[in-house]
């Protein structure tokens, strides 16, 4: 046992390393008698008696009244030259995470992909506390109150959804989701490395699959009460909010113009033409697109901009 700390598990804490023994490597002795023996041969330091703090704010009784989403720059995967940012997802009553991916860097698309991610395994819920990063909120004065009438787009889809953005005004108010990364920070990019994971796209597939159930196996606390406050959003709705959304005016030629596409519409039962008319078009998580006219889809669309789905089909 000294000798695998030595050599292979020297900066893992003495609980991740007694983890990493069990499940890796048939060991059979308790984590106590391995962090004395730890401390004995000099390897780990004895840890200094705690301070008293501040009171934690008391957690939420049940899951799905408040969740917390905020992400971490850090480098995550050994031996990649870059730093990634992770974005989490997580539940205030339990601790646990409901969806943790790698992206460049974080912004509208990765929030709204959280939320999707919850919201489409889950459903609603009542209220999400945030940091006041500019994809959240706009916030007309730095370092003033967050605008409640000049919404994001996550602000947006939240607000159509019936759901409470909460904005957080210090370090401390996060301290949730801030503990949760500090963990992830220390014990992630290990497990990435024992996994032999080294790309953006296998690192994703894995912590949906192996790791989030480990994690809130292992983190998770039971809600202090029971039952849900999640809703089931039985319109689907969400998967048309959890998107971007911006209008357009259509073109002389009954076009659309989207980033660098120039949308065609199809002939419509609804009118001979839309040309001057004020529609709105959807941009999903996988690049497809949509283009609304009030309820009414007109058509939906590949990401290269050919039509997929014209006239009111499903998305």
């Amino acid at each position: 046992m000294l000798g695998l700390f030595r050599d292979r598990y020297a900066d893992f804490t003495v609980k991740h390393f007694h983890e990493q023994l069990v499940k890796r490597h048939g060991y059979k002795l308790g984590y106590t008698v391995t962090k004395v023996h730890l401390q004995r041969a000099g390897l780990v330091r004895v840890a200094a008696k705690r301070s008293s703090h501040r009171k934690k704010r008391p957690r939420r009784p049940m899951v799905g009244m408040l969740l917390h989403q905020d992400a971490s720059t850090h480098a995550w995967l050994r031996g990649v030259d870059r730093q990634d940012d992770l974005v989490v997802t997580l539940d205030d009553a339990t601790g646990a995470i409901y969806s943790a991916f790698l992206v460049d860097e974080e912004g509208t698309a990765s929030s709204l992909r959280g939320l999707r991610d919850v919201v489409g395994r889950h459903g609603l819920f009542c209220a999400l506390y945030t940091d006041r990063g500019s994809h959240y909120f706009h916030t007309p004065e730095g370092g003033g109150p967050v605008s409640k009438t000049q919404l994001t787009q996550v602000g947006r889809a939240l607000k159509q959804l019936g759901i409470e953005h909460i904005a957080a005004y210090s370090p401390e108010a996060r301290g949730r989701s801030e503990r949760a990364f500090r963990t992830l920070q220390d014990r992630l990019p290990k497990e990435l490395a024992l996994a032999g994971i080294t790309t953006v796209e296998a690192a994703n597939r894995w912590l949906a699959e192996t790791y989030i159930p480990q994690y809130n196996d292992a983190f998770a606390v039971a809600a202090e009460q029971q039952g849900s406050a999640f809703v089931c959003d039985r319109a689907g709705a969400w998967a048309d909010i959890l998107c971007i959304q911006e209008e357009r005016q259509v073109g002389n030629d009954n076009t659309v113009k989207w980033r660098r596409l120039s949308l065609q519409l199809p002939p419509s039962p609804l009118r001979p033409h839309f040309v001057k008319a004020t529609v709105r078009v959807h941009e999903y998580p996988d690049g497809r697109i949509a283009v609304f006219l009030g309820p009414h889809r007109l058509a939906g669309y590949e990401p290269d901009g050919k039509i997929s789905q014209p006239n009111d089909q499903a998305a």
